[in-house]
């Protein structure tokens, strides 16, 4: 590929994440260069799309363009992200060509019997730049567009909103619950977040709607006007047996509101939760568990035989800065 140029995918699937390199903390995708991790981004105040002009039964090209539409304004209008998306029209080219084309379009993947969907990227590895971004949903699947959904049926939008999530540059969020099924899969029991990567099941139209974890990674990648001004973030490392834990799942809880924002740690064990309204905060360190660790980072290094692990004292966030570091000591299993 021209110009420094590299491909990498995200999977999601019934959900996983597959993309070279690391997450870079923060619930943001990115990859390994020169002087560290470097998180991928749009750097155009407006990105352009294109819809492939097939269909599958019960979506017809008209209502797979109008749903897509729905999910990328749903991204839009967050009020504190600055990013906006427009249609170019359809086409008969397909995702993952490499077109300088952003397709979105149904694609027949049978041996990919768990991927409700997939995005790719071609990124400019010397800035980081997104490029070109395409998404696949997979026609293997039965698909619905019904206003409350379809019990038999994925909602696309739903669906849609999650890998537009992938699109601007999220990885996926560890907020989330789930329990092996008999066939070997995963059920959700409950999530927090419209990035986190395992599907809610057919008929589910909740991740049409985006939740203050995804709001916040959306806020921090594309800060729109005194976000970072209004609000806190907090800082510190985790630590087992007095070496840095890299892969841990940080969570910050507001006893105030109810909000659970998560992060990850990188390889130094430091994290950093940004986007958080100012005020105090029950800092939660857990194992990754709910699903394949490359659904959210390279596993390479990553720690998960740890024990849910409390800050013993509430963390405040100040309003335009950040908490002063801390530690967090975590238990072997």
């Amino acid at each position: 590929m021209s110009r420094g140029r590299i491909r990498a995918w995200c999977v999601i699937a019934v959900f996983v994440l597959a993309l070279p390199g690391t997450a870079d903390a923060y619930i943001h995708l990115g990859f390994e260069g020169s002087g560290g991790t470097r998180a991928i981004k749009w750097n155009a105040p407006r990105v352009r799309w294109y819809a492939n002009n097939g269909g599958v039964p019960g979506v017809t090209a008209s209502q797979f363009q109008s749903e897509l539409a729905q999910a990328f304004l749903t991204w839009e209008n967050v009020p504190t992200a600055s990013i906006a998306f427009e249609f170019g029209g359809f086409t008969a080219a397909v995702p993952f060509d490499d077109d300088d084309l952003s397709v979105l379009g149904f694609q027949s993947e049978p041996d990919m019997d768990r991927v409700l969907g997939a995005t790719s990227f071609i990124v400019d590895v010397f800035s980081g730049t997104i490029i070109e971004s395409d998404v696949f949903f997979n026609s293997i699947f039965s698909w619905s567009v019904a206003a409350a959904g379809d019990s038999n049926r994925f909602d696309l939008r739903s669906v849609a909103t999650h890998e537009i999530g992938h699109f601007l540059g999220l990885g996926h969020s560890a907020i989330g619950e789930t329990e092996l099924r008999p066939d070997g899969g995963r059920r959700v029991l409950g999530s927090g977040a419209v990035m986190f990567p395992i599907s809610l099941g057919r008929g589910v139209i909740a991740d049409r709607d985006l939740q203050p974890d995804d709001i916040a990674g959306a806020s921090d990648l594309y800060p729109d006007g005194d976000v970072r001004d209004d609000t806190g973030i907090v800082s510190g490392r985790v630590r087992l047996n007095n070496a840095p834990v890299k892969g841990a799942h940080v969570v910050a809880f507001s006893p105030q509101t109810g909000v659970l924002i998560g992060n990850f740690t990188v390889a130094d064990g430091t994290f950093r939760i940004a986007g958080l309204s100012p005020g105090p905060y029950v800092i939660r360190v857990e194992p990754l568990d709910d699903a394949d660790v490359d659904s959210f980072m390279d596993p390479q290094g990553v720690n998960v035989n740890f024990r849910v692990t409390f800050h013993p004292r509430l963390i405040v966030a100040p309003r335009g800065g950040s908490s002063p570091s801390f530690d967090v000591t975590v238990p072997a299993k």
